[in-house]
């Protein structure tokens, strides 16, 4: 569709605002709003125009992913990727802020590069700094 110019917002379920609020923040989102409407959400946004709704319904936390961390393969979103200038500046930030990597940093075929954090819901987030072409 010709008429999709980009994406809104993306949307996680989180088990605690307060937890995902001062996660989230460490990595630059600033708090919004919330908890508004009936699921509830709040909204994060990050300076270069990426929104998060934290959709604040979880029954529960877990030790896992139920999407990344069993088995069998469910289907759904597995992860954000974050475009990053500058990967091993956002890498050595990271490191600073006593987050894990999880996996990487990798380096493809064309010269980009990513690594992978979890967030405190053990969802999956990727920093990726594209190479001189596109993947």
């Amino acid at each position: 569709m010709k008429e999709i110019t980009g994406i809104n917002h993306i949307g996680i379920r989180v088990a605690n605002l307060e937890a995902a609020r001062a996660f989230y923040e460490q990595l630059g989102f600033v708090f919004l709003v919330g908890p508004i409407g009936p699921e509830p959400v709040a909204v994060m946004e990050h300076p270069s125009g990426v929104n998060i709704n934290f959709i604040l319904n979880a029954n529960t936390t877990s030790d896992g992913n139920i999407l990344m961390d069993v088995p069998e393969k469910y289907p759904g979103y597995t992860h954000i990727a974050l475009d990053v200038n500058d990967i091993q500046s956002a890498q050595a930030a990271i490191e600073k802020m006593d987050i894990q990597i999880t996996e990487g940093p990798i380096t493809l075929p064309n010269g980009g590069k990513m690594f992978f954090i979890r967030d405190q819901d053990k969802n999956v987030i990727e920093f990726h700094q594209n190479g001189p072409a596109k993947i």
